[in-house]
């Protein structure tokens, strides 16, 4: 799938607005395929969709040990020398995922994240793959 849905890269670029020092912003599917960007190039937004797809299943056998949760991944935030990075789900099969330079409000930018999935949160999905076929 490298078919990309531009017509969210806008709001992806709204996101990195309003936050300073945001860096990258990718929209991708549980598999870890992008289905949107803004601030990377593609082979940094593919990297980055792929390492996200294992994180959200280590997040998720993480989520089963709590006992009276639903046993999925809402939001992960990793800090490293450098910034910050961010995944959050963000619909049916679909995440948002954020790298952001040291100093970045995260506050800030977690909160913008949830706005963002809560407006269009329908819209980030990922619908599933169909099988196809031999034709006979």
């Amino acid at each position: 799938m490298n078919q990309t849905r531009s017509n969210m890269n806008w709001m992806l670029k709204e996101l990195a607005d309003s936050v300073p020092l945001t860096r990258h912003v990718v929209l991708l599917s549980v598999d870890g395929l992008r289905m949107a960007q803004y601030g990377a190039d593609t082979d940094t937004a593919d990297r980055l969709a792929a390492a996200c797809a294992g994180l959200q299943s280590l997040s998720a056998a993480v989520a089963h040990e709590f006992p009276h949760g639903s046993g999925r991944m809402r939001m992960v935030v990793i800090e490293v020398d450098g910034g910050f990075f961010y995944l959050m789900a963000a619909g049916a099969n679909a995440y948002l995922a954020v790298l952001a330079d040291e100093g970045v409000d995260a506050g800030l930018m977690g909160l913008r994240m949830r706005d963002l999935v809560a407006r269009i949160g329908a819209h980030m999905s990922s619908p599933p793959r169909m099988e196809r076929h031999p034709a006979r």
